[in-house]
């Protein structure tokens, strides 16, 4: 059977998404179920990489239904200088394989404190469960390639499910406010499908603009903050060029003194920013045509634009502009052969790891490349 590759995780992603809207209710009943006996208010989010990423395009949603207050945080900074966490804040570490060792120490540093440690992964019998108190799957499934994509849209899914779920039982939202929800979130797969099948052409027709990444600078607001997260990580792991997000404005408060006509600048719609975000887009042109729109508005299509029509509310549309930068990643690296990296930053992997030693013998392992 061939290896599978990264796009063959994007386009699981639909079907992956469907069924966990599905089976919502289940998948995040034992997260909801702590979240309301616990009597807690406020969450802290405590995740590396792609998992922080995840939890930042999942945070706008989740604090407006639950009307608290989100805090992401990484594992290492949580465990060496900020975990002074309030007794009504709920605490989640989060790793998908299950190996991370800086989340497994977040999770020892929970329990010193007193806390229950709860933790989501995509293997429950990883490394990880040894020091969770609660230990939960949030609903993945297989990945074996190492520049997660399927994971970032399952967790963000399953963070917005949780959250959904449990405004309703704590009667935050009306049975019609979350009716009109769940209708909204059902969009979802199809968005993504039409997403990831417009694509290709898009790619074909900037091919020559788009492998001439020297940097690449993600700029977004609002919801879509994590995807440009995100989108900036992915860049950087896989075609091995500098990726940086940036919230919209503060993009055009120093950042773009750096520009020349070599420069790469994504911009992705969102917010209740969408005029100001084409405006930017449309004036950074100026400099570089390697300035690129992603936008759901059929209003904004003009050269450098990838265009989805779709209505969604904002705080879902994450989900669905994430296969742009994932499938841009995978294509650029593809096509340029880059997916070996430099012997010395092998090495460099061997000495400062950020995985347990058992990471080497779990059937799940992460493999490379793409």
């Amino acid at each position: 059977m061939d290896k599978k590759t990264m796009l063959d995780y994007v386009s699981e992603a639909t079907t992956m998404m469907h069924e966990n809207i599905e089976n919502g209710k289940e998948l995040t009943a034992k997260l909801v179920g702590e979240y309301l006996s616990g009597g807690y208010k406020n969450i802290w989010i405590v995740a590396s990489g792609s998992s922080h990423n995840g939890a930042a395009c999942a945070r706008l949603f989740i604090q407006k239904c639950l009307g608290c207050q989100v805090k992401l945080i990484t594992p290492f900074q949580f465990v060496h200088a900020e975990h002074d966490v309030p007794d009504c804040d709920m605490v989640i570490a989060i790793s998908q394989s299950g190996y991370s060792k800086n989340t497994m120490e977040a999770l020892r540093v929970m329990r010193s404190l007193g806390r229950k440690a709860i933790a989501l992964t995509g293997d429950l019998e990883s490394d990880i469960r040894e020091d969770a108190d609660l230990l939960i799957d949030f609903g993945v499934g297989l990945e074996t390639v190492g520049y997660v994509t399927k994971g970032v849209n399952a967790l963000a899914l399953f963070l917005m499910i949780f959250s959904l779920e449990a405004a309703w039982k704590k009667h935050i939202l009306t049975e019609q406010e979350y009716e009109s929800i769940q209708k909204e979130l059902k969009k979802v797969p199809a968005v993504h499908k039409q997403v990831r099948e417009a694509f290709p052409a898009f790619f074909e027709k900037n091919i020559a603009v788009l492998t001439a990444m020297q940097n690449a600078y993600v700029c977004a607001c609002g919801a879509n903050i994590g995807t440009a997260m995100e989108g900036a990580l992915k860049i950087g792991e896989t075609v091995q060029v500098p990726g940086i997000w940036y919230e919209l404005e503060e993009y055009i408060h120093g950042p773009n003194l750096q520009l020349t006509p070599n420069y790469t600048v994504f911009f992705i719609d969102g917010g209740c920013a969408s005029d100001r975000v084409n405006e930017i887009f449309y004036y950074t042109r100026i400099v570089t045509d390697r300035a690129i729109l992603v936008t759901n508005r059929k209003e904004y299509v003009r050269e450098g634009v990838f265009c989805v029509p779709f209505e969604l509310r904002e705080d879902l549309t994450p989900l669905c502009f994430l296969p742009f930068f994932q499938m841009l990643s995978f294509e650029v690296t593809q096509r340029l052969h880059r997916w070996e990296k430099h012997p010395l930053q092998l090495l460099m992997k061997e000495k400062v790891a950020a995985k347990s030693a058992n990471y080497d013998k779990s059937p799940l392992r992460i493999d490379m490349p793409g």
